[in-house]
């Protein structure tokens, strides 16, 4: 499948019934079949993720809504008038929503109407993610992260500091690590239990996108040469280790990584266009968009690391298979 949907692609996705779906900066989310869901007629998705159960994807857009895209509907689930929504994340454990709205972060259960949460933070919020139990969610900010228990209205939070602006947090799959990129070229990580810092640099450009894979066992990176491997095997995490490097392109820079969670493999979009897949055992690379054009904006790997699927800044997607 390839496609020129001519609008930016904010995300990309495999939903739950195995599907290519994309969220695009004109307020629409496209599924591979071909439908096209007005999600926000007036604006454009900024942020999105898959929903806590069931079929489609999430989306916050510059009108201050969130909503589930089906192929078949859109339905709103939360409105802040007059903000943005630039962060959304979804727990299928728990079943809540979070999404941010400038300073504030808002809770919601889909299944629960009556269910709201707002935590206000000292500065704008850039990105959230739950842990691995849907209980907690680590909110990345200026000046560190703070630790929130999403159905907990009064509560103060617990903050991890370091100077900077974090714009993304990411949980490891067995909660024991935290790791925000910054709007500096490099990473920043603690180990929960006692918030030991891990500073992770060495990156020629921004770390836009961080997910693990092979069941927690390493933690892949954009933002540099090549996909940016680091070791979390142990108790200390990739505290002492050096991370690896896979894919070196001296011409080119990883936008964007996506990982299948359980397996071994990766999918890394560049700034000049193209895609690749790689399986990091083996250090194995299969092309999957050769031609050059537009640095890619979004990404995805499906479970079972058969297929991926992209955008660029242009509007143009696809879906392809692995090998």
């Amino acid at each position: 499948m390839l496609s020129a949907f001519d609008a930016y692609v904010t995300a990309a996705f495999f939903d739950r019934a195995g599907r290519g779906v994309f969220a695009l900066g004109d307020g629409t989310v496209r599924f591979e079949g071909g439908e096209v869901v007005e999600a926000h007629p007036d604006g454009a998705a900024l942020s999105a993720c898959l929903p806590p159960a069931g079929e489609g994807v999430l989306t916050g857009g510059d009108d201050g809504r969130v909503v589930l895209s089906t192929p078949s509907e859109a339905r709103e689930l939360a409105a802040v008038p007059g903000r943005w929504i630039e962060a959304v994340a979804a727990s299928p454990e728990s079943g809540l929503v979070a999404f941010s709205a400038a300073r504030d972060l808002h809770v919601r259960d889909p299944a629960d109407a009556a269910f709201s949460r707002t935590f206000t933070h000292e500065k704008s919020v850039a990105g959230v993610a739950f842990d691995p139990k849907g209980r907690r969610l680590a909110v990345a900010t200026y000046g560190g992260v703070a630790l929130w228990y999403a159905r907990i209205a009064d509560q103060k939070p617990v903050f991890f500091k370091w100077a900077g602006s974090h714009i993304a947090v990411c949980w490891s799959p067995d909660g024991k690590f935290l790791v925000s990129s910054m709007q500096e070229n490099q990473l920043h990580g603690w180990r929960v239990a006692d918030e030991k810092n891990m500073r992770m640099g060495g990156y020629p450009s921004k770390v836009r996108s961080l997910a693990f894979l092979s069941k927690g066992r390493l933690m892949a990176t954009s933002g540099a040469n090549g996909a940016v491997c680091w070791p979390f095997a142990g108790p200390a995490g990739p505290m002492g280790q050096q991370a690896a490097e896979i894919g070196y392109d001296e011409a080119a820079l990883t936008t964007r990584i996506a990982t299948a969670p359980d397996a071994t493999w990766l999918a890394a979009g560049l700034d000049d266009g193209r895609v690749w897949a790689a399986d990091v055992t083996g250090q194995r690379l299969v092309p999957i968009k050769s031609e050059k054009g537009a640095p890619i904006s979004a990404l995805a790997i499906s479970a079972d690391a058969r297929r991926v699927a992209w955008g660029d800044e242009d509007g143009n997607a696809g879906v392809a298979d692995v090998g």
